[in-house]
């Protein structure tokens, strides 16, 4: 690079050399690398931070529970002072709100019965099955309250000393159509969200089709059971095989996974966790990992159902081929062979 030669004066002999001013693009271009090597570096951390509630086009990927703790999110504690008894006692015991978000046969009833077997929670099953419960707005805030002033009372409720307390709610029973609302209230309240999926929705689909059914069959002596708690009752139910659409098949899967990507988009300004039913089968982990987002003592839960649909998925759907036929070589195809 060319020097500068500065004379002073006429008669100077003095001669300053100077070195010339750095040119302003330059230190543009290195401004302008640094801030794009910052970029990277935030985005790669961001990405990880998220990757384990990233869609694939095929299915919510997941290796192990999501949990919005992580990310800053801090559970809150209460203490409710319920219209309809007095807590005695356990009123300076701290309560702490959840919700089951999830879908019809998607483990969310013997996920549920693992949790009330903890002596310090209680989960009402699932209240805004009741239509009237969930008309507006307004009427699914005030069971809300109801349920979490420890006023709502089941076979499940432990209210006066319950260190835990929430429902099951299905994505269809109003959720997703008042999301704003709900995650205002939620946040509002300090209410932690459990999202339960099945990595499987075609063995979800097998089950949702064979409860139908019994609901007119009634198989079990002239009764209808969506839940069993012995092999024999299982068999009985298991023999039923159901037809599965293989013409809307492919559509019917996509719709599932849309609807529990929508669900947790809606809520993930939220606290909340995603459990998967397999996990919760084949992983011994993932249950003490709830009960840690719940901020509950860890205990070894249990229950008294039993699993309807086992082994091959073969044994379950009558058009068998037709199914295997529609989803090999698809995205899907792995679903037919998963065993859960």
């Amino acid at each position: 690079m060319a020097e500068y030669i500065c004379l002073f004066g006429k008669d100077s002999a003095a001669i300053v050399i100077k070195q010339p001013k750095k040119s302003p693009l330059f230190l543009r271009m290195i401004v302008l690398v640094f801030a794009m090597v910052c970029g990277l570096y935030i985005c790669s951390v961001c990405l990880k931070q998220l990757s384990n509630v990233s869609f694939q086009s095929s299915q919510l990927v997941q290796t192990t529970p999501f949990d919005s703790h992580s990310l800053g999110f801090v559970t809150r504690i209460h203490y409710p002072k319920p219209q309809t008894f007095n807590r005695a006692e356990c009123g300076h015991n701290p309560v702490r709100y959840f919700a089951i978000l999830s879908m019809q046969r998607s483990g969310s009833g013997w996920f549920e019965t693992l949790l009330n077997s903890h002596s310090n929670v209680s989960s009402n099953g699932e209240i805004f099955s009741v239509l009237d419960r969930r008309k507006n707005i307004s009427s699914i805030i005030q069971t809300l309250d109801r349920v979490y002033n420890l006023d709502w009372f089941t076979s499940a409720s432990k209210n006066e000393c319950s260190a835990a307390i929430g429902f099951k709610w299905m994505l269809n029973q109003g959720l997703l159509d008042n999301h704003k609302e709900i995650v205002d209230y939620f946040n509002r309240r300090g209410v932690s969200a459990i999202f339960l999926f099945r990595r499987n929705p075609l063995r979800r689909m097998v089950s949702v089709l064979a409860n139908s059914y019994d609901r007119y069959a009634k198989l079990l002596n002239g009764t209808h059971k969506s839940h069993v708690h012995s092999p024999e009752e299982a068999d009985a139910l298991s023999r039923y095989k159901p037809v599965i659409n293989s013409t809307s098949l492919i559509h019917d899967l996509q719709e599932t996974e849309n609807s529990a990507a929508k669900a947790l988009e809606y809520f993930n300004t939220t606290r909340h966790i995603v459990v998967f039913y397999e996990d919760l089968i084949t992983n011994q982990t993932t249950l003490k990992q709830v009960q840690e987002f719940l901020n509950i003592p860890v205990k070894d839960l249990s229950s008294r159902q039993v699993k309807i649909h086992r082994g091959d998925l073969s044994d379950h759907i009558k058009n068998w081929e037709d199914i295997n036929k529609t989803l090999n070589g698809t995205e899907y195809e792995k679903f037919l062979r998963a065993d859960y």
